[in-house]
């Protein structure tokens, strides 16, 4: 029986880390907002390696607070240990990785969304979403609610039609045991949206009181390091340490000798699993010439005995889990207490979207996070307020937020997965972005705050400080240019003392900053006007200079790609009646249906020939 439980103005599918910032996003900006999740114990869970940040990722957690989502400042509240990744290379591969204490993140994050205005949290299955006019009307639980929206953003992670494999057993799940939803799938077929099967997969939970961490080495977190969130300043990041271990040559022969019995291999799993994280028999089979992999041995939290192996995720069966784990060294009496698994589930095809992550086909309806085929908690969630915020802006009919590629890796990402599409789980990474060293994760509040502000995610009291704080990177920058020193044999001294050439006239601080064997604290010694400032605002000034000249090479890569972002290209297109279009190219076009040349020019199969076709056609319209 169906009846009618209210309306709403936008409805999220999915409390996951991207439905969780799609929700606050929505609420925040004001809208009457209805969040889902088929279980409350399963908000901002983390089923996978309890951790934030990380290579690429830690840039995506900084630009999402930088616009005013939640996760950076949630993290910065429950990690149990944090460290600064790549510091022996430059500052555009640095990034923070944070250890959580899985519950307490949950707990967080939950509290977060109970406390926020203008925001309902229910428990429930959504099981079908009607259309009217080609416009989203209204969404059906699974014991008949029935809710009237103006938008439907669908973060169902990897619940749609969940299935769990551990050797030749499998079984209909969600992550960590909880119900899939079987039946959403089936209502987005019928609403012309393709789907897809992916898969993944976790590593196997010890007990930590079975391990002996003397055979493994400890890893420490930093004790005293930048927070997440631009708004926290310093935070303790060393409150448990981490273990790192190996595999070992008995390791690998007991999974080749029981490959048959895995799911992946006997042909059980049809989804396309992530390739940048392989289950360990997909190591031993990929790089047969590597004697060893690397694990770390990381906490779940602090009120539970619960160990995560990373670099273990398989979906072996389980008493060949057990043997396999018992060959490494500190493991070699370990206790499950759950076994690794592999999970497969639907996802769509996300080339169906445009950039503002909104169907192409139907007015209203978004999709964000892990259901678009990406993997990943901070993936997720920068989708997820990307979502949030458009679908906002969608019923008050504004333009739709768009980031592109030299803004922030946010738009890297939406960029990537909407013109490519993706055959795989796909995962950032620094090498995909062609503008690293503008996108830097200490630049991220510079980047974006202010358009975080115009949006209404951030305050106007944050807007002020950050104000303040870009001037004082600018003064800073400034001094440092014009700050003359004289050639005394002070000076010379001090230049000899590390190892860099003396010289004979004046020389400015900026000049002796971009030499590689100095930095900003070591000119503390003959800096002696130096005004005092966080060390946020130092190391920003400082990198501006360093790098200055690698800066400017970008800024002007970037002037180029504006120009052709600029070069827009009509929705209502058939790209068929364009004479010298190759057949691929028009097969193509129609399908994405690109907002701008540029765009275009990113899309496989669609060549530079073609692309000189499109700027002609663009000319003889005007």
């Amino acid at each position: 029986m169906i009846y009618d439980a209210g309306n709403y103005d936008v409805a999220v599918i999915g409390a996951g880390h991207s439905g969780c910032e799609a929700a606050l996003a929505s609420s925040r900006l004001g809208m009457k907002t209805l969040l889902f999740s088929i279980s409350l114990e399963c908000v901002a869970n983390m089923p996978c390696n309890p951790h934030i940040g990380g290579s690429s990722k830690g840039h995506l957690v900084r630009e999402i607070d930088a616009l005013g989502g939640e996760m950076g400042r949630n993290i910065d509240k429950t990690l149990i240990q944090l460290k600064m990744l790549n510091t022996s290379k430059g500052p555009a591969v640095h990034s923070l990785r944070a250890q959580a204490d899985r519950k307490r993140y949950q707990m967080e994050m939950k509290h977060t969304l109970e406390k926020q205005p203008n925001l309902s949290i229910k428990q429930a299955e959504i099981v079908d979403i009607e259309f009217e006019n080609g416009k989203v009307k209204s969404l059906t639980t699974n014991i008949g609610a029935k809710y009237g929206v103006k938008a439907i953003i669908v973060a169902t992670g990897t619940y749609l039609k969940g299935k769990i494999f551990i050797g030749e057993t499998s079984f209909e799940s969600g992550p960590d045991g909880v119900f899939p939803a079987n039946k959403l799938s089936e209502a987005l077929k019928k609403a012309g949206i393709k789907i897809q099967r992916f898969k993944t997969g976790t590593p196997a939970r010890i007990n930590k009181n079975s391990i002996d961490f003397s055979k493994m080495e400890i890893q420490y977190g930093e004790s005293k390091v930048e927070a997440f969130s631009f708004e926290d300043g310093i935070v303790r990041g060393d409150e448990v340490p981490c273990w790192l271990t190996y595999t070992n040559e008995e390791t690998h022969k007991i999974i080749r000798e029981n490959l048959h019995r895995s799911p992946l291999y006997a042909g059980m799993i049809e989804g396309t699993g992530p390739r940048y994280c392989p289950s360990i028999e997909d190591k031993v089979v990929r790089f047969a010439d590597k004697e060893r992999h690397q694990l770390f041995v990381e906490p779940i939290g602090l009120d539970t005995d619960e160990m995560y192996i990373q670099g273990m995720s398989s979906s072996l069966p389980e008493d060949v889990q057990i043997a396999m784990y018992r060959t490494i060294p500190g493991l070699e009496h370990c206790e499950f207490t759950r076994p690794a698994y592999a999970i497969e589930y639907d996802c769509i095809e996300p080339s169906q979207l445009k950039s503002s992550l909104e169907i192409k086909n139907i007015s209203g309806l978004f999709f964000a996070g892990q259901v678009n085929g990406t993997s990943g908690y901070e993936e997720a969630a920068c989708q997820g307020l990307i979502a949030g915020i458009n679908a906002v802006r969608k019923i008050q009919g504004k333009e739709p937020i768009i980031l592109d590629r030299s803004q922030a890796y946010i738009g890297v990402l939406i960029d990537d997965i909407v013109t490519k599409s993706t055959q795989e789980p796909y995962r950032m990474m620094t090498s995909r972005a062609e503008y690293r060293l503008l996108l830097r994760q200490d630049n991220a509040d510079i980047r974006l705050t202010e358009i975080g502000h115009e949006i209404g995610l951030i305050s106007d009291e944050r807007y002020k400080k950050f104000l303040e704080k870009k001037k004082q990177i600018e003064e800073e920058i400034e001094r440092l240019k014009t700050t003359n020193i004289k050639p005394t044999e002070e000076l010379n001294q001090f230049l000899i003392k590390y190892g860099t050439n003396t010289v004979t006239g004046g020389v400015k601080l900026a000049e002796l900053l971009k030499r590689t064997e100095l930095d900003y604290e070591k000119l503390t010694e003959i800096d002696k006007n130096r005004p005092k400032l966080e060390k946020a605002i130092w190391k920003e000034a400082e990198i501006m200079i360093k790098y200055e000249g690698y800066i400017n090479l970008e800024e002007k890569q970037v002037e180029s790609f504006k120009k052709m972002e600029e070069k827009l290209l009509p929705d209502d297109i058939d790209y068929n009646n364009i004479k010298g279009l190759r057949l691929e190219a028009r097969q193509k076009l129609n399908v994405i249906k690109p907002y701008s040349i540029g765009q275009a020019s990113r899309i496989s199969g669609v060549s530079p020939a073609d692309i000189s076709v499109l700027l002609i056609y663009l000319q003889t319209k005007k």
